[in-house]
């Protein structure tokens, strides 16, 4: 919050029942999901708007057949709906692959609460998602499903942002995109994971992405309270659209 942002995530981008189930706490997915919006805006203090965090099912179980879509969007419905009765503003489905996951997420988050909804891919294998979908074809699909800003976030890092939202531009003019990189492709030093981006750089490509049409402008992993403060002041401090835009 001190860095200035004004959209922040809740720590559940893993908060599914199923996804939950491997740690034993698939029965505490309700309570895990409303306490951790509740968190979020208690540390926001009125200074942001709080996106409830959505992330895959895990193990491509779509794609693979090991769920089927009503039971995806049944556990999206569940997680959305602790989130919204936890306080979030909003739904920030992200790093989907699989463009039928994206949308049982947001079948399901619009079945618990209407609420705005933001949807990013991770486009990381030769500018496609890890199942081939390709900017051009999620942003017709998502703009198809009205969500209220849509994009990119996590993959290969910063340098391939530009180019996927110029394609998604193309595909969707007057769309509201989204950039949300990792700060790099991670190196394991000491057991621990390094990015090797730094705050400096992470501002410069932060440029190209408003000249390709991005509007909400953050990042994924590796991403530090510094690199979104330098990110602000690259961009003059422009503001993110409020609740009410992203709404209409």
């Amino acid at each position: 919050m001190n860095a200035d942002a004004q959209i922040i995530l809740t720590c559940t981008f893993g908060g599914t029942a199923l996804r939950l189930l491997d740690a034993g706490l698939d029965a505490r997915a309700y309570e895990i999901n409303h306490r951790a919006a509740e968190l979020a805006r208690q540390a926001a203090n009125g200074r942001a708007l709080i996106a409830g965090s959505m992330g895959p099912i895990g193990r491509m179980p779509l794609a693979l057949g090991a769920v089927t879509y009503a039971e995806a969007v049944d556990q999206f419905a569940d997680q959305a709906r602790a989130l919204a009765e936890g306080g979030v503003d909003l739904f920030s489905i992200e790093s989907m692959s699989d463009i039928a996951e994206m949308m049982a997420a947001i079948e399901g988050a619009r079945r618990a609460v209407d609420l705005p909804i933001f949807a990013t891919m991770s486009f990381d294998t030769n500018g496609k998602t890890l199942l081939g979908i390709t900017p051009t074809y999620a942003a017709i699909e998502l703009t198809k499903a009205g969500v209220a800003a849509f994009g990119a976030n996590c993959g290969r890092g910063p340098e391939d942002v530009a180019a996927i939202l110029q394609e998604m531009r193309s595909a969707a003019y007057g769309a509201i995109l989204i950039a949300k990189p990792n700060a790099g492709i991670p190196e394991i030093r000491a057991g621990k994971a390094v990015y090797s981006t730094s705050p400096a750089r992470m501002a410069l490509f932060a440029r190209e992405w408003v000249r390709s049409g991005a509007r909400i402008i953050g990042g994924c992993c590796g991403t530090t309270p510094q690199h979104i403060a330098a990110i602000r002041e690259a961009l003059g401090g422009k503001s993110a659209p409020t609740r009410q835009q992203m709404i209409r």
